[in-house]
């Protein structure tokens, strides 16, 4: 099982600060042996913009979008960005996709949210079509390019690529998104993946993967959960102070990431078995209470989808994940400073 870095996307009222501790992140990864690194966007900075500027200033680890959201690019756009990243960066380019959620999808990028699924399965294809160098021509459902009856012709990526095949991973939370995961994409990027109670999740993967149809030079399929960070030796009331970071990014995710009828994420949660606690971390967050919702948070949640504690707690945690089938783990640290994060990040390794 490798390592990965999760940096997230760049928050604060300085960029300029921002930006810096998130290139202090990778470069401690780098320098402890880290495979990748994965930047996100959502409706505030861009996922290409901080990966060109990452990829400037490392120069062996891996870089990946984690992710880059579907509705917010054509698909050619996306393989542009993807091919153009990969150029500069030698080949250290992951391209993660997702296809977000109603609230993004319709209220930031004018994209109505409908057959996900559909949709996402046409993207890849587009996507794979374009990076392969072949004349993009699609007839879909949801795609159709070039358009009938226009003056549009084939085109072929110009870029010419540095390697076979460029990755694809797709984040996937639902069963029936996992599965489309296995089929048509070399990675799986889960959130709040709890190793001990995966084997559904991890199902819907298998059968996936069972549909697929092989590709020559296909990379080994990667599963890279994204698990929240925090080393501390507090216990008791302390402990719970010390988890705020951890809690009210679950808050934020459980309450905030949909509407009371669709959150994915609380869906999830729910399927572990955390209904009620979910309904009331929920009830709080909309409610404008999110301070409440993230000491709402369960404790139980927290040990089944977290990294929290002390090192050596963690380090043997980490045994759980490399045997329920993750190959890369990547860690999202969640210290209050960057030398606390840049330290979390070392002790783990």
């Amino acid at each position: 099982m490798r390592l990965a870095v999760s940096l997230g996307y760049l928050t604060g009222a300085d960029v300029a600060t921002a930006a810096a501790d998130a290139l202090a992140l990778a470069r401690a990864a780098e320098d402890a042996g880290y495979a990748a690194a994965w930047v996100a966007e959502a409706y505030g900075s861009d996922a290409p913009t901080v990966l060109g500027w990452l990829a400037a200033r490392t120069s062996r680890i891996d870089l990946g979008s984690a992710v880059l959201q579907v509705p917010a690019r054509s698909a050619a756009a996306t393989a542009m960005t993807a091919a153009t990243l990969d150029g500069l960066t030698g080949g250290r380019f992951r391209l993660g996709l997702g296809v977000s959620g109603p609230q993004v999808a319709e209220g930031w990028h004018g994209q109505r949210f409908d057959a996900p699924l559909a949709r996402t399965r046409e993207y890849v294809e587009v996507v794979r079509t374009a990076l392969a160098r072949r004349p993009l021509v699609h007839e879909g459902e949801h795609l159709t390019l070039p358009l009938p009856g226009g003056r549009g012709k084939p085109l072929r990526l110009m870029l010419p690529p540095v390697r076979p095949d460029l990755p694809v991973y797709l984040a996937a939370v639902g069963p029936r998104n996992v599965a489309l995961a296995g089929e048509v994409a070399d990675g799986w990027l889960p959130v709040f993946f709890a190793p001990d109670a995966a084997d559904e999740q991890l199902e819907r993967l298998a059968a996936g993967r069972a549909r697929r149809v092989p590709r020559e030079g296909e990379p080994a399929f990667d599963v890279a959960p994204t698990v929240p960070l925090l080393l501390t030796s507090a216990t008791g009331s302390a402990r719970r102070d010390a988890e705020a970071p951890v809690r009210a990014y679950a808050a934020l995710y459980l309450g905030g990431m949909g509407s009371r009828t669709q959150n994915f994420y609380a869906a999830l949660a729910r399927r572990l078995g955390f209904g009620a606690d979910v309904d009331r971390v929920q009830d709080l967050y909309l409610a404008g209470h999110a301070r409440e919702a993230a000491a709402a948070v369960p404790d139980g949640f927290l040990d089944a989808t977290c990294l929290v504690g002390t090192p050596a707690a963690v380090r043997s945690r980490l045994d759980a994940y490399a045997a329920a089938g993750v190959t890369t783990l990547s860690v999202l640290p969640l210290a209050p400073t960057r030398e606390e994060r840049v330290a979390a990040l070392r002790a783990i390794a």
